[in-house]
């Protein structure tokens, strides 16, 4: 069943405005992408809403509008769009992923631990998930970060200053020393995460009021303008919200006419 008719009868809270309304209200454009989104304080909504926010502009060129729906109340919803940038009218929250239920997304692990309560359990099973168990990619993910990827683009512009507690502010030259430029350089990514880990851990209880679905994956999907299903990916782990990381959002191009630029502007 195309994902397209769910969204159509599905209705949540907006972020920008508390209001409850269809998925799909006012949603236009030659190319519509639903970002289903795990916990507002997980790994990868905040990367991916990173890469939505660096290419929204040509995005939005080349004719695709984006809505994501991600797990968390509206306060959840106002922090992360705070920090990301993300815009609160295209951000719906969903308190106990509801959606991402109805869509068949991968809840991650679920190791039956008796006796404890299902968010002390969803947590031992996080925790099990970011050493790989149940998580398949999460640890070569999570290298690729430190190592660095000559395939991938530049994420720190040489002129950009990052604050990534409890590390001093680095400026994005710092990392020419690490391997050069004009690719991903080693440790560049990982201090991307370590900021929003950073961001998280100070704001926990807003990020995550219920931790009993902190294991729920995420999926992507692609419509055209009339509705028909053109791409979707269903995550099968943490760190694995794209088929290809380095570029999460490659996928369109095979759609557009124009290739999305990954890269760093200069």
């Amino acid at each position: 069943m195309n994902p397209y008719y769910l969204l159509q009868s599905s209705q949540r809270q907006r972020v920008s405005d508390g209001s409850v309304v269809p998925l799909d209200q006012g949603w236009a454009g030659d190319y519509r992408l639903l970002l289903v989104w795990p916990q507002l304080g997980d790994f990868d909504s905040l990367e991916y809403a990173w890469w939505i926010q660096r290419q929204r502009s040509q995005l939005q060129a080349l004719g695709v509008t984006v809505r994501a729906v991600g797990i968390g109340d509206r306060g959840a919803g106002q922090r992360f769009c705070d920090y990301s940038g993300f815009p609160g009218a295209d951000l719906f929250v969903d308190p106990q992923g509801e959606l991402h239920q109805q869509l068949g997304l991968y809840p991650g692990l679920q190791v039956p631990l008796p006796g404890v309560s299902p968010r002390q359990r969803a947590m031992v099973n996080l925790l099990l998930m970011c050493a790989g168990v149940g998580s398949p990619g999460t640890l070569g993910e999570v290298f690729r970060g430190y190592w660095g990827d000559r395939r991938a683009p530049q994420l720190i512009a040489d002129d950009e200053v990052v604050e990534a507690k409890p590390l001093p502010p680095l400026r994005g030259s710092v990392f020419r020393w690490a391997g050069g430029q004009g690719f991903q350089r080693p440790f560049e990514l990982a201090t991307l995460r370590l900021r929003n880990m950073a961001e998280v851990l100070s704001h926990w209880s807003t990020y995550v009021p219920d931790g009993a679905q902190v294991t729920q994956r995420g999926g992507t999907f692609l419509w055209g303008a009339t509705g028909e299903l053109l791409y979707e990916h269903r995550d099968r782990g943490l760190l694995g919200f794209s088929a290809s990381m380095g570029n999460p959002l490659q996928f369109l191009d095979q759609f557009l006419d124009q290739c999305l630029d990954p890269a760093v502007s200069p």
